[in-house]
């Protein structure tokens, strides 16, 4: 039987599912890559001052926002922001709070089946007797589509299917479901993470390997933990460290609102977000900079880090390394390495599933298996082309417009409805109704001027990137009446494939005359069908208006 108004079990589980929302894979294979290529123990500084002047008051915000949205019955952002605007409009900027997590969980789940999938390799010893380029082929080959029947990836196709059935199964449970895996997959990761850190922390110069001797984790622990003065002040470093913030703590999804619609009317949320974010911290400061680029540093040398730290270190690198631990102790790394990554994702992903489904349960009483079950299709339907043209960028078009920059956009929108249009007297009562704890009045200042402010010049950095992404020479040339010369990867750039002109002039001695021609053609094609899911979402919010007002005149 369906139960009308659904509410989380415990406060134990509301956090942990809350924690698992912001506990992603950012948290272990996007920070300590940040952290290497923006100075290491100079990237902690502009990150925790980021987390003070964006990260807290955007969780404040988006607790808040969720709470009384589900005091009128709202379960998701469209209608909480038009409840709090005072136009019937803001209900489609809400429409960013259902398209960006079906959008980035389509891709997101993609990644999820491969940590699920070499947990297995794992286990069935597949990388015991790989050579490091080896397991970085394997890889490839795995998301190039090398070796697949007929040009179609069957068997990474299945295995993502598998992970979206696992994702739909869960969440056609209700948040009950949702609970019990935070619950049981957070701590695991949790246990994981400490294993695999201890180990990173006690590994010495005895680990390194006969080609580079000289090899020790503890170089890798002071470069993220020693800060380079001279790049502090450094533009690009901030932009980095904020746009981290986004990425570790899930905030500008509308996935956070979601499960706070769901608290009783006077439950903590000012304490509860509080928990949740620095868990989340937690995990990405002390565990997330102890894994990868300690144990990379210990067996291959600092040098090697720097100039190879990237995302695929967790599939193409780590395998390899683990087995210098012995078939056992390897193994065990391994799982708990992939286990920990799986658990990551999906008590993430499962949040990207609620704001779907309270939507269709609040407007059209869709039951939990068919919200499920729908949201399911369109994330297949979305995330298919991922893995099937992976190899001409769809991936990185979605990672980019819908995991990034519509992030930001959500983000400033919903802080200038909070602080501005609400009112921020009004906000600032919510946040406190029911709070186990005194907001410090100080970020009641920061959440109406400095937070705006801040993710504003997020927003126009993004845009107005400059080349080489070297902020100084910018700012000097344009000083000079030299202009500002754009970098190839900023907004603007991308928006014109500029990026993949620059990608092309790289790609010295090419032999694919269509590269570029394949690229632009996939990327428009990715594109356009992250508009028409934007637009097919904006629809059903209008029709969905329209049947409100017919009952209202009844």
């Amino acid at each position: 039987m369906e139960i009308k108004n659904e509410t989380w079990g415990s406060r134990t589980g509301l956090i942990l599912a809350m924690a698992g929302n912001a506990v992603g894979l950012g948290n272990f294979l996007r920070f300590p890559v940040q952290a290497i290529q923006n100075g290491g123990g100079t990237f902690i500084i502009p990150y925790l001052v980021c987390f003070v002047l964006l990260g807290i008051p955007l969780l404040f915000t988006e607790w808040s926002i969720g709470r009384f949205g589900g005091k009128s019955g709202n379960h998701s952002t469209p209608y909480i922001l038009e409840a709090m605007g005072k136009g019937s409009w803001w209900k489609y900027i809400g429409v960013f709070g259902i398209f960006t997590n079906i959008a980035v969980v389509a891709y997101y789940t993609y990644i999820e089946s491969w940590t699920l999938i070499y947990v297995f390799h794992t286990l069935f010893g597949t990388f015991s007797d790989l050579s490091q380029t080896a397991v970085s082929e394997y890889f490839l080959q795995y998301v190039n589509l090398t070796g697949s029947d007929f040009g179609i990836p069957l068997f990474p196709l299945w295995i993502y299917i598998i992970v979206l059935g696992i994702n739909c199964y869960i969440l056609s449970t209700g948040l009950g479901g949702i609970e019990k895996v935070a619950k049981i997959g957070m701590p695991l990761l949790i246990l994981f993470g400490v294993i695999l850190a201890v180990k990173g922390w006690s590994m010495g110069a005895e680990n390194a390997t006969e080609l580079i001797p000289d090899a020790n984790a503890w170089d890798g622990l002071n470069f993220l933990w020693t800060p380079q003065f001279s790049s502090l002040w450094d533009p690009k470093v901030w932009l980095a460290a904020a746009g981290q913030i986004f990425f570790t703590l899930s905030v500008g999804m509308g996935s956070i609102q979601c499960y706070a619609s769901y608290l009783k009317a006077n439950e903590d949320i000012a304490l509860n977000s509080l928990t949740s974010g620095f868990t989340n911290e937690f995990v990405e400061i002390v565990l997330g900079s102890a894994i990868v680029i300690p144990i990379a540093a210990g067996f291959l040398g600092m040098d090697w880090v720097l100039n190879n730290a990237g995302f695929g270190m967790a599939f193409q690198t780590m395998p390899y390394l683990f087995q210098q631990w012995g078939a056992v102790f390897g193994t065990i790394a391994g799982v708990c390495w992939f286990g920990l990554l799986f658990f990551a994702g999906i008590t993430s992903s499962l949040a990207m599933g609620t704001p779907w489904m309270g939507f269709m349960k609040d407007e059209f009483g869709w039951g939990k298996v068919k919200g499920a079950l729908s949201f399911g299709l369109l994330a297949l339907i979305m995330g298919a082309p991922t893995i099937l043209f992976y190899q001409y960028g769809y991936f990185e078009e979605y990672d980019y417009w819908a995991g990034t920059v519509s992030l930001v956009i959500f983000a400033f929108l919903e802080m200038i409805l909070f602080a501005w249009v609400f009112g921020i007297n009004r906000g600032w009562e919510e946040l406190n109704s029911g709070a186990d704890i005194q907001v410090p009045a100080f970020f009641k200042w920061v959440m109406c001027y400095v937070t705006p402010v801040l993710l504003l010049f997020v927003l126009l950095g993004a845009m107005l990137t400059p080349e080489g992404n070297d902020w100084q020479e910018a700012f000097t040339g344009l000083w000079k009446g030299e202009g500002w010369k754009l970098d190839a990867h900023s907004l603007i750039a991308k928006i014109s494939h500029e990026d993949l002109k620059h990608s092309l002039e790289a790609k010295e001695g090419t032999e694919d005359g269509n590269w570029l021609s394949d690229r632009v053609f996939f990327s428009n094609l990715a594109r356009i069908q992250l508009v028409v899911l934007f637009v097919f979402i904006s629809v059903i919010v209008w029709f969905s208006g329209v049947k409100r007002k017919s009952i209202s005149h009844e």
